[in-house]
């Protein structure tokens, strides 16, 4: 088997980076990445003529510098650095009646036509147009829909979360197949945001549920473990958000499903700002048909904005926050749980389960022991009619206590008592609790330089789950875990534009998402000894190997689980992104080039089941009670992680052209190329499986087992392919 080492090293990335951020230098100084639209249009008069050298103004609602252009020989203008927002267009032209048009939406990323027709003069006269609707994309072959404002604010949204309405649109699939916080061994296949948000992990045109890309105000803000969003801002602060379906222009590449681009809100001229309050009580609630009491749900989510200017017309703040308090009882639902007699060992009720039979002679030595009377192996737990122990091991089908094991005896305690009928259990009297405190602030400012703008957003919440059953929990009362998490987000970037047809952005931002997910509280600080898991000799049975975390064994049965979670994690995620986007007309040509790198790095600290988990399905007697009660477990599962450090760099270069053949008619293509390194771990900490071949790095490995360092074998394991070349071709 031959192998080629493809090390791709710092330094080769170093050298990347910086050939591509000196061609960008050349062309212009450094600005900042905002992905503007273009607003663009035909000026004609009325017999269709175009009109060239008319003066066009675009002027936002609230006030600000206008921007000022003129169409070309073509009759064609265009702005190429337009903030998403309202906007008065004025067109002047000698012999024409002055045009002008308010309430002009323009969209985040989205390529707009306004075209303009003329009246000739026959007095001092212009020509007002109101259109508060979006303006049509003619131009554009992407596939997507932006949501504003008003749209969002409109819908009522239960915890105001903009992901929810992802699914309003074509090509995206309402669900996902993930459950919130799920912990399995090693890592959380889905942190909710804010403590219990959509992540936005959702198919979108037939993709993965992880192939999705999320950016606020330009920065890359996905949980680079699960692939969802880590930043959700406060709806009242969003401006917009875009979710681009397909047909993607060679700007947006790295993600096979959709991009969901937000952007939000900066200052005006004027003061301006919200307040909020959105209450849910348990008082206007109804009672759960299927439980026996009615669960408590108290909610409230509150805050506000405020934007205005610190300099007129030049230095511009926007600030929010939201605080959302919950209290919500979880009904557990029916639980089968032991009757009465049952916990007295009287399985009567659960003798038709009884079909097993002695399995070994360890076991019937045990059994005779502890029963008085001899018991063989394969002889039958319970047979039907079986009222004597020369029948059956169990004549009745009563288990005596001397036939307990001693952990059977000391958790019995931790089952709860049925309160539906014989043998079901059910409650609505635990409450789950949630604090979430989010906030973001935003400083636009015009400079010498170009236009500033820096974005700062914080989400800090604490969730306390009474049945924390995604990390392998309880689903009965007294095991709660708590989870909580913080992410932040800091990026800045500078536009600048050079005349009527030149504009560069240039961007950074990092973004941190940190989680500690199912960490035992109920339960915890109880001995695993003082359980009875110890040896004849009185030595622990069990080591637990996290002894923060050592508390009631975890036990599960068929329809419930004790004891501590076993698959909690703290995990934190660090991105940090550069990219840069330079534009230009030619004549009837937007020519766009750009650049994105990004470094992300995933440190975790696992708890993979650390202290050891039994199960109990009935494999030994056929009732999973009776076995629990015997000490015949069916699974005893117990393992360690070590702590690991995933690594990855990518780099994506691109260049695209949108050619206006005609007023009706553009072609937009373009070619990407992207560098996409499989992950890497900081220590080295990964293997693969090379036949054949005796490891270097750990010479006591089992043969055919290789690890990095080994000859041919790179940090990566898997050779980094360099010809991922994507092409892009559209007809509007």
């Amino acid at each position: 088997m031959q192998r080629q080492s493809t090390r791709f090293s710092w330094r080769t990335w170093a050298s990347v980076i910086v050939l591509v951020t000196a061609a960008f230098f050349l062309l212009t100084p450094m600005t900042r990445a905002d992905n503007a639209p273009i607003l663009s249009g035909t000026v004609t008069d009325p017999s269709g003529a175009v009109v060239a050298g008319a003066t066009v103004t675009l002027e936002t609602s609230t006030g600000g510098q206008p921007q000022v252009t003129t169409s070309d020989g073509n009759g064609s203008y265009r702005f190429l650095d337009v903030d998403p927002g309202s906007y008065t267009l004025s067109v002047t032209a000698s012999g024409f009646k002055t045009y002008k048009t308010e309430g002009l939406n323009v969209a985040k990323g989205e390529p707009v036509t306004a075209d303009v027709l003329l009246t000739l003069m026959s007095d001092n006269t212009t020509i007002d147009v109101t259109d508060s609707s979006l303006l049509v994309d003619t131009t554009s072959t992407q596939l997507g829909e932006t949501i504003g404002e008003k749209q969002m604010t409109a819908v009522p949204l239960n915890g105001r979360g903009y992901t929810d309405l992802l699914a309003i649109q074509a090509g995206v699939v309402p669900v996902n197949t993930s459950q919130p916080n799920a912990v399995l061994m090693a890592g959380c296949t889905n942190t909710s945001p804010s403590g219990d948000l959509n992540p936005g992990n959702m198919s979108i045109s037939g993709q993965r549920e992880t192939a999705n890309g999320f950016v606020v105000n330009g920065a890359n803000v996905q949980e680079t473990f699960n692939m969802g969003t880590a930043v959700i801002p406060n709806l009242d602060a969003i401006q917009e958000f875009r979710v681009l379906t397909s047909g993607f222009d060679a700007q947006y590449g790295n993600f096979s499903g959709g991009q969901v681009i937000v952007t939000t809100k900066s200052g005006t001229n004027q003061i301006h700002g919200s307040l909020f309050e959105f209450l849910r009580n348990t008082d206007l609630d109804a009672r759960n048909y299927f439980s026996s009491t009615r669960a408590a749900y108290d909610q409230n989510q509150y805050g506000g904005t405020l934007g205005g200017p610190i300099r007129k017309d030049k230095v511009f703040f926007f600030v929010d926050y939201q605080g959302t308090r919950l209290t919500e009882g979880v009904d557990t639902g029916l639980i089968t749980v032991p009757s009465l007699q049952d916990r007295n060992g009287d399985l009567s009720d659960l003798a038709s389960q009884l079909t097993g039979q002695v399995n070994g002679q360890a076991l019937a030595t045990s059994l005779s022991q502890k029963l008085g009377y001899t018991v063989t192996p394969g002889e039958s737990y319970y047979t039907a009619g079986c009222t004597s122990s020369s029948q059956c091991v169990f004549p009745n089908a009563v288990i005596p206590q001397s036939a307990w094991s001693t952990p059977a005896k000391n958790l019995l305690q931790y089952i709860p008592l049925p309160n539906v009928g014989s043998n079901v259990f059910s409650t609505a009297a635990e409450n789950e609790t949630l604090r979430d405190d989010k906030g973001g602030a935003r400083i636009d400012a015009a400079t010498p330089w170009g236009s500033l703008s820096g974005y700062y957003f914080l989400d800090d919440y604490f969730l306390n789950n009474p049945y924390p059953t995604a990390q392998g929990g309880a689903n009965v009362p007294g095991f709660n875990a708590l989870t909580y998490g913080r992410s932040q987000l800091f990026s800045v970037g500078l536009t600048k534009t050079y005349g009527a047809n030149k504009v560069n952005d240039i961007h950074f931002s990092y973004t941190r998402d940190a989680n500690v997910v199912g960490q035992p509280q109920g339960g915890v600080g109880t001995s695993l000894a003082s359980q009875g898991f110890v040896t004849a000799a009185g030595s622990p049975s069990i080591v637990a190997l996290n002894p923060e975390i050592e508390g009631i064994e975890n036990v599960a049965l068929n329809d419930f689980t004790m004891g501590v979670d076993i698959t909690g994690l703290t995990e934190a995620n660090n991105t940090y992104q550069w990219a840069d986007d330079f534009s230009q007309i030619i004549g009837k040509h937007t020519l766009k080039f750009g650049a994105d790198f990004h470094l992300d790095q995933i440190n975790i600290d696992p708890d993979a089941t650390d202290n050891g988990s039994f199960s109990f399905t009935g494999s030994a007697t056929g009732s999973d009670f009776a076995d629990f009660l015997l000490g015949l477990p069916s699974t005893y599962t117990q393992a360690q992680s070590n702590r690991f450090y995933p690594r990855d760099k990518y780099i994506g270069i691109y260049g695209q052209d949108s050619w206006r053949i005609r007023p009706n008619v553009t072609l937009n293509y373009g070619l990407r190329w992207d560098v996409l390194p499989p992950w890497s771990e900081k220590y080295n900490q990964i293997q693969t499986l090379v036949l054949g071949e005796q490891s270097v790095v750990y010479p006591g490995a089992p043969q055919g087992l290789v690890f990095p360092g080994d000859p041919g074998i790179p940090s990566t394991l898997a050779p980094t392919k360099y010809t991922n070349f994507a092409p892009r071709l559209g007809l509007a």
